[in-house]
């Protein structure tokens, strides 16, 4: 078998260059699927791996600090509202995967595809813009995150050796270049076919930021019909948000109920106990983990679309289409060989070094957090998925249905703009006694 589970006879180099339209309805065969690409061989566990690794998000840890702010009726209740908000927005993403038949409709490859293929004008552009910034703004909100959980095992270990009442000061700087060193490394990893291994092992731990801007991405690994992608992403969505809900509630009102009212903002750095330290440093290594595998599932979707504009804009440059063969093997003995692309090597590692220099001059967890939160959530979450489905479905101004999607929408936006509004003062607030590169935690 080769890579995905393909077996290896769908390899040859000429069956490489052929394109959907030579291929024609013979396209869904053996080895390729009906759009002329090598055939999927995703499942609901697979694309649900990818759904909890992606949805779970470092904000986990500060959830029993957000049920405080609530109490004990209205903290579990609001995590089961926007669960199920994000259940039944997801659906009607889902929807949307295939233009027309949901089986035989033409494949709308990324949610962009999804936007441009139902939308048009002014909101196109919008939604693009959106969903990349919003794909930054995660990768500095993790760096941000797995650094402070770097710290806090060095900060424990230090509280347990010297005593808790000393400082324990330390930089969080250094560790956010570790991070960024192992996040160029995995960056070169081409596309979502090949990071599976790693969704499941980032998902082993399991952390809560939308997932809908890479839901089409996910769902494009899915095998063909039947069952339609559509029916089969339902699915992964209602076990992923299963899932993530028990895992929030449990997070959410047992540190509650361990800490009180004076619940941490981060429940494993913000030190609510001290030992057993190993516990610590086990809880914070495994965020870490999931982190660097969380960080690769949410900017693949930007990774491939620098790249694919590149190609497109310079298709005879050797530097950005050519590859090079990188054997992994040890010399002189038959194995793989990794095909590096020298544009994909410089434009990843520049883009994490730029997040990672971000990082350090803004690590404000929770407030960065909230606000990532904020803006991904309505315009992404909400707004477009439920725009989408209105024009899919052909849903009648006016209706029942059209007002009652619209009235979801309308209150996620009211939600959304106070969400913002009150993390941007707490950065303001935080900028006022922090500076660069010197500041200690």
């Amino acid at each position: 078998m080769g890579e995905n589970g393909v077996p290896k006879h769908c390899y040859p180099a000429a069956a490489m260059e052929v394109t959907s339209v030579e291929l024609g309805h013979t396209a869904a065969s053996k080895c390729y699927d009906d759009d002329g690409r090598l055939k999927r061989t995703g499942t609901m566990w697979t694309a649900s791996a990818h759904i909890i690794t992606a949805v779970i998000g470092s904000g986990v840890l500060s959830l029993a600090w957000a049920i405080a702010q609530l109490g004990w009726v209205a903290g579990p209740a609001v995590m089961l509202l926007f669960s199920f908000v994000t259940y039944y927005t997801s659906a009607l993403l889902a929807d949307c995967y295939r233009s027309g038949d949901p089986c035989t409709g033409k494949r709308n490859y990324t949610y962009m595809d999804a936007v441009n293929a139902n939308l048009s004008g002014v909101k196109v552009q919008i939604c693009g813009f959106l969903q990349y910034a919003n794909i930054v703004g995660v990768a500095i909100g993790y760096t941000i995150a797995a650094s402070i959980s770097m710290l806090a095992i060095k900060k424990a270990n230090c509280f347990h050796v010297e005593g808790h009442g000393v400082p324990c000061s330390i930089s969080s700087t250094p560790y956010m270049i570790i991070f960024g060193v192992a996040e160029i490394f995995f960056s070169q990893i081409p596309d979502f076919d090949q990071i599976s291994w790693l969704s499941i092992l980032a998902a082993v731990i399991a952390f809560a930021y939308s997932y809908s801007l890479i839901l089409i991405e996910i769902q494009d690994t899915i095998r063909a019909p039947p069952p339609s992608e559509s029916k089969v992403m339902r699915r992964a969505t209602i076990v992923s948000v299963a899932v993530t809900t028990l895992f929030y509630m449990l997070c959410g009102c047992m540190g509650y109920a361990a800490f009180g009212d004076a619940a941490p903002g981060n429940l494993l750095t913000g030190f609510g106990f001290y030992e057993p330290f190993w516990l610590l440093d086990v809880a914070n290594a495994a965020i870490v983990v999931h982190l660097v595998g969380a960080y690769q599932v949410y900017c693949q979707p930007l990774f491939a679309f620098v790249e694919k504009w590149a190609q497109q804009r310079w298709p005879k440059s050797r530097y950005i289409t050519g590859e090079v063969d990188v054997p992994l093997s040890l010399a002189g003995s038959a194995g793989r060989c990794y095909k590096m692309n020298l544009f994909r090597l410089t434009w990843r590692t520049a883009f994490v070094v730029a997040t990672t220099v971000v990082s350090m001059l803004l690590p404000f967890f929770n407030d960065v957090v909230g606000l990532l939160g904020a803006l991904g959530f309505w315009p992404l979450t909400v707004y477009f998925p439920v725009e989408m489905y209105i024009v899919q479905k052909k849903v009648p101004r006016w209706s029942t249905r059209w007002v009652c999607l619209q009235l979801l929408s309308l209150a996620c936006l009211i939600i959304t703009v106070a969400s913002a509004a009150g993390s941007v003062a707490g950065i303001i607030s935080d900028l006022k006694v922090y500076r660069p590169f010197v500041t200690t935690y």
